[in-house]
């Protein structure tokens, strides 16, 4: 018989049909689930916020900025500190992006933002405001609530106090505004702003601007420093060796001692129009010390105050509980 001629069973068929139907079923399920899964419950819109860099031209001053959320919502303005840049906002901006719209900058001299020589250009917190105010202005935000982390802070608090009416509510994490936050840490820094020697520059620079310097500042006072990206202070370090960029943060340190005179003023601000308030203070940090976080509800009782136990970098190691804190507190505000 020919193979050609060869017919199977009418039994071998169905026999043959059922093994196929049951192999199709076997791989249609995982396809199908593939292809179609049922919603997470831990599944959220910030799991996909699409984060956008963006530059924009201030005074001449080209400034980098991130942003993401949608435009008709309500503004986060999220304001760095030393010696980093917006890039310690990378995992907090897609964590509240499905509710705000959230924008991060960086400052002259800093992260992507142009980096102007000093003789140039005038590196102080007064200048950094002014900068900062026209750049909300330049992006149409009348109205926002501000993060203020480290420099974030005299540079949010003059925002602020000058334009009360635009500031909805006020996050501080690790931003000092009173004495009790200075501590033994200042007292090198203390002698440099008495007597800018090159002596002095160099003892700041040794200590400051240095990898080891850069690492101390994430590492110290977080429980588990291997929860640390070491990618973030390589990063900073990678910008701070620029050339040229010494010149700039040791301008930057020197004109901090500006600050501290502004305290009362700012308090004044909290007493005055008691903004809405939450402090978030990672309390193992020798920067800005804890005694510094309390103080706030002495000029404005309804402040809130969270401790955290981290070091100064918070959010290297809290961003998930941080961003829980902001939004329960934005909700109400």
């Amino acid at each position: 018989m020919s193979v050609l001629s060869a017919r199977p069973s009418s039994r071998l068929l169905r026999a043959s049909a059922s093994l196929l139907l049951a192999a199709a079923t076997a791989f249609a399920a995982p396809l199908a689930l593939a292809k179609d899964p049922a919603p997470s419950a831990s599944a959220s819109r910030h799991d996909t916020a699409a984060i956008h860099y963006r530059t924009t031209s201030v005074d001449g001053v080209e400034i980098f900025y991130r942003e993401a959320g949608p435009r008709d919502a309500p503004v986060l303005l999220l304001l760095h500190g030393f010696p980093t840049s917006s890039q310690m906002y990378r995992d907090l901006i897609p964590r509240l992006a499905d509710r705000y719209r959230v924008i991060a900058p960086d400052y002259p001299g800093f992260g992507r933002s142009a980096m102007p020589a000093p003789a140039q250009f005038d590196y102080s917190f007064d200048h950094y405001a002014v900068l900062m105010d026209k750049f909300t202005q330049q992006l149409e935000l009348p109205r926002y609530a501000l993060y203020l982390m480290d420099y974030g802070a005299p540079v949010g608090f003059r925002l602020a106090s000058q334009h009360p009416e635009r500031v909805s509510a006020l996050i501080v994490q690790n931003g000092n505004a009173y004495e009790e936050g200075i501590g033994k840490f200042w007292d090198p820094i203390k002698a440099y702003w008495n007597d800018n020697s090159a002596e002095n520059r160099e003892h700041i620079r040794k200590a400051a601007l240095t990898p080891d310097g850069t690492r101390w500042q994430y590492l110290h006072g977080e429980p588990d420093p291997t929860l640390v990206s070491p990618d973030a202070y390589a990063l900073d370090q990678a910008y701070l060796d620029r050339p040229g960029n010494t010149d700039i943060q040791l301008a930057m340190i020197y004109d901090y001692r500006n600050n501290l005179p502004k305290y009362p003023q700012w308090q004044a601000y909290f007493r005055k129009y008691q903004p809405p308030t939450l402090v978030i203070w990672g309390k193992n940090d020798q920067i800005f010390l804890v005694a510094g976080a309390e103080p706030y509800r002495r000029d404005n009782p309804k402040a809130e105050v969270h401790l955290l136990d981290a070091g100064h970098f918070a959010l290297e190691t809290q961003s998930p509980q941080i961003a829980k804190l902001i939004r329960e507190f934005l909700a109400k505000h």
